[in-house]
C-alpha cells in the first residue's frame, strides 16, 4: 500500500489555544500604592512565562485577577471569586500563578479550588515552582508544597499572637474600635472629656438604680449615644461595665495588666458597681422596687418645730413601710406630743411635690427665679427660665433618686406639717441653681449627640 505523499508547502495543524489567566495576591497592604508594586511584579513574571509559551498556544486573557492586602487563608477575595466564576463560564483554559501560596495558603481551601479546575479542565501552573496537576505526581508535589505554605501561614500567626500577648502584657493598646471614653491618638488611648463624662454618669447612674434596664431609659431621654452615634442598649450598658479598661487596665484572656492610658473610673466605684451585677436582677429588681431615698430628710418638721426622721417597718410579708416620725416620739423627753407625730413617707412626699409643682408654675415664681438666675448668667432669658421649669416635671420619673433628692433640697427650704396640712416653703437661690445646671445639662447632651 502506498503512502500518499504530503502536498509541497502544506501548513501544519493549527495549535489549540490556551487561555491563560493571571492570578497574583499580596496579604498586606504595604507597598501597593508604589508605582511598581509586588503585584506588577507576580504579573510581570507570570506574561514572561506565558510569552514562553506561545509556540503551544497559550495566550493571556485581558481580564486582571488581583487581591491586595488580603490573606492567603480564606477564599473570600473579590480577584479570586471573579476567577472563579470567569472558570465556571468556560472563559479560562489555565490559571498562572507567581508561587503556589499567591493562589491559597490553606491545603483545605486549595482542595476546593482544584476541584473546580478539574471540573472544568482547567490546569493551574505555578512560574517558580514547575508541575502539572494532571499527573499523580504533580499533585503529591502541590501537595508537599501547600502543607509547608500552610505550616508558614500557621507559624506567622502563633509569632502574631505572641507579639500581640506581650505588647498587652506592657499595657499597650493593640488597635480597633476606641472604646467610649477614649479617642486614639500616636497608637495610645486618650480620654475624650464628653464620652468620659458618660461613663461615669453610666456608672453612677447603675450604682444608685440598681438597674441597667432604668439606666438606659434615663440616658435615652438625655440622647446619649455610643462611639458611632447609635443609641444606647443594655447590651452596651452591661458591656461598658464590665470592660477594665476604663480602670487604666489593658486584658489579654482574662488577664488585667496596668495600662498605658489613664482610668476614667475609680477603683471604688468599680468595686461598687459589681458588688450590684453580683446579685441577681430579680433580687435587685425586688429591692429597688421597695426601697425609695428619703426625699425630706433635714427639711421637714413638725407642727412644734421640731425635726421629722425618716424610719420604716416591715409588715408579714417582708414589705417595707417608711415613715417620717417626730423627734419627739423618737427620743421620748418631750412632755406633750405634738398633733401630728407620723407620716407616712409616700404621702407626704407626694403633697411636697405637688405643691413645688404649683408653685413652679406661678408667673411671680418664674420671674424671682429668674431675676435670680441673672446674678450669675446675665445672658438668660425668662423664657429659658420657664421651660427650664417646665422640664423638671415630665422628667421627674425618669431621675435617679439621688437626683431627686437633690432637685429638692435644691427648691425647698422647709417644709411645716400642721393639722391643716403641709406648707412648704421654696428657696430662689437654688431655683437660679437648677435653671443653670438644666441650662449646662441641656449643652452637654447637645455635644454628645453631636
Amino acid at each position: 500500500m502506498k503512502r500518499e505523499a504530503k502536498p509541497a508547502g502544506a501548513m501544519p495543524a493549527t495549535v489549540r489555544k490556551l487561555r491563560c489567566a493571571v492570578y497574583t495576591r499580596k496579604s498586606s497592604e504595604e507597598g501597593l500604592d508604589m508605582e511598581f508594586n509586588s503585584l506588577d511584579a507576580q504579573r510581570e513574571a507570570c506574561e514572561a512565562y506565558i510569552a514562553s509559551q506561545r509556540a503551544e498556544g497559550w495566550v493571556l486573557v485581558r481580564d486582571r485577577y488581583d487581591d491586595g492586602g488580603i490573606s492567603g487563608g480564606t477564599l473570600e477575595r473579590p480577584g479570586l471569586k471573579r476567577l472563579v466564576v470567569d472558570i465556571e463560564e468556560g472563559l479560562i483554559d489555565c490559571v498562572i500563578v507567581y508561587k503556589i501560596d499567591r493562589l491559597s495558603r490553606s491545603l483545605v481551601d486549595f482542595t476546593k479550588l482544584v476541584e473546580v479546575f478539574d471540573t472544568n479542565s482547567v490546569t493551574f501552573v505555578s512560574v517558580t515552582q514547575s508541575f502539572n496537576t494532571t499527573t499523580s505526581m504533580g499533585r503529591l508535589t502541590l501537595n508537599i508544597l501547600l502543607s509547608f505554605a500552610q505550616f508558614e501561614r500557621e507559624l506567622a500567626g502563633e509569632r502574631i499572637r505572641d507579639k500581640v500577648a506581650a505588647s498587652r502584657k506592657r499595657g499597650m493598646w493593640m488597635g480597633g474600635w476606641a472604646p467610649l471614653g477614649y479617642d486614639v491618638r500616636e497608637r495610645k488611648l486618650v480620654e475624650n472629656p464628653t464620652e468620659a463624662a458618660l461613663v461615669r454618669r453610666m456608672f453612677q447612674g447603675f450604682v444608685e438604680m440598681e438597674s441597667c434596664t432604668k439606666l438606659v431609659k434615663v440616658l435615652r431621654t438625655q440622647g446619649a449615644t455610643n462611639k458611632r452615634g447609635r443609641v444606647l442598649t443594655k447590651s452596651d450598658i452591661y458591656r461598658i461595665l464590665s470592660n477594665r479598661v476604663y480602670l487604666g487596665e489593658a486584658v489579654h484572656k482574662g488577664t488585667a495588666y496596668p495600662g498605658e492610658h489613664d482610668a476614667i473610673v475609680p477603683q471604688a466605684q468599680w468595686d461598687a458597681v459589681h458588688a450590684i451585677l453580683q446579685v441577681s436582677p430579680r433580687v435587685r429588681t425586688n429591692r429597688a422596687r421597695n426601697t425609695t431615698a428619703p426625699l425630706l430628710i433635714g427639711l421637714i418638721f413638725d407642727s412644734e418645730g421640731r425635726a421629722m426622721s425618716p424610719s420604716h417597718s416591715r409588715g408579714r410579708g417582708g414589705q417595707m413601710y417608711r415613715y417620717y416620725v417626730s423627734q419627739a416620739v423618737l427620743k421620748g423627753g418631750a412632755t406633750e406630743r405634738p398633733a401630728i407625730a407620723r407620716l407616712p413617707a409616700g404621702e407626704i412626699e407626694a403633697a411636697v411635690l405637688a405643691q413645688v409643682r404649683a408653685l413652679l408654675r406661678q408667673p411671680e415664681m418664674v420671674v424671682g427665679t429668674w431675676r435670680t438666675a441673672r446674678t450669675a448668667a446675665p445672658d438668660v432669658t425668662e423664657q429659658e427660665v420657664l421651660l427650664a421649669l417646665e422640664r423638671i416635671e415630665p422628667l421627674w420619673d425618669e431621675l435617679f433618686p439621688a437626683e431627686r433628692a437633690r432637685i429638692v433640697r435644691l427648691l425647698v427650704d422647709r417644709v411645716d406639717v400642721r393639722v391643716e396640712g403641709a406648707a412648704v416653703r421654696l428657696r430662689l437661690d437654688g431655683l437660679g441653681s437648677l435653671v443653670r445646671d438644666l441650662a449646662e445639662r441641656t449643652l452637654e447632651t447637645r455635644r454628645v449627640a453631636a
